[in-house]
């Protein structure tokens, strides 16, 4: 098939357009943009070459002179959408700094509920990736470990994250998949659990939840997950 090399090869060391001819129509930057577009839209499950090639006013086989291989169009879009962090200048406090990043990940696989699907070491080396990366090293300055333990910790946050927001994700998406509504079925599911519990099957389930029987605070569950994973790592001998 057109474009497609013979052995490995890193998109990003990769010419925009493989072989000779006229400048090229569409940057790879487009070529991303269109994908996150049709992702965000349809799915993941919606982007193939065919319809990417088609947003973009091209045939196929022109796009795989761009880019070879969906895995391929999948690191441009994991890339294009990594350049959406913010990245102010570190405040001395690296706990607070690593925080900050990591609550900027969630939102931005909040905004793009195909992300976590996508994440992969593989992805980690391209532009906006290793620019991550480096800041996140940079926050990390004041912390006197070697930089193979702190990418450690920033890989275990990413994983947090990563995790969380994927469950978020599914959650909200078989919400909308009911034919009913959400209230009801947390009513039916909440009188299931009440009466198993107060069976007395479960004695340990039953304190915990007259321990806190209140609503789970989602929000301060996520930041103590950052929290614990950090305060862990500190802990741990180098």
């Amino acid at each position: 098939m057109a474009g497609r090399a013979a052995e490995p090869e890193v998109i990003w060391a990769r010419p925009e357009r493989a072989g000779r001819g006229p400048r090229p129509a569409h940057s790879r930057a487009d070529i991303a943009a269109a994908a996150v577009r049709v992702a965000d839209a349809e799915g993941i499950e919606q982007v193939s070459m065919r319809h990417v090639a088609a947003a973009l006013g091209m045939g196929t086989m022109s796009l795989y002179n761009y880019v070879p291989r969906k895995e391929d169009l999948y690191e441009l879009m994991v890339d294009a959408v990594s350049g959406e962090y913010d990245y102010p200048e570190p405040s001395g406090d690296w706990r607070a700094d690593v925080l900050g990043l990591a609550h900027q990940m969630r939102a931005m696989m909040l905004r793009h509920p195909w992300l976590p699907r996508l994440m992969s070491p593989v992805y980690g080396f391209s532009p906006n990736a290793l620019t991550y990366l480096e800041y996140s090293l940079r926050c990390l300055d004041p912390l006197d470990r070697p930089y193979g333990a702190k990418l450690e910790l920033i890989a275990s946050l990413n994983g947090v994250v990563t995790t969380y927001v994927a469950n978020e994700i599914a959650t909200a998406e078989r919400t909308r998949s009911l034919p009913w509504s959400a209230e009801q079925e947390q009513a039916v599911r909440i009188g299931y659990l009440g009466a198993q519990v107060a069976s007395g099957r479960y004695p340990r389930l039953a304190a915990a939840f007259t321990e806190d029987s209140g609503p789970i605070d989602l929000e301060a569950v996520f930041d103590r997950a950052l929290r614990r994973t950090i305060e862990g790592f500190v802990a741990a001998p180098s």
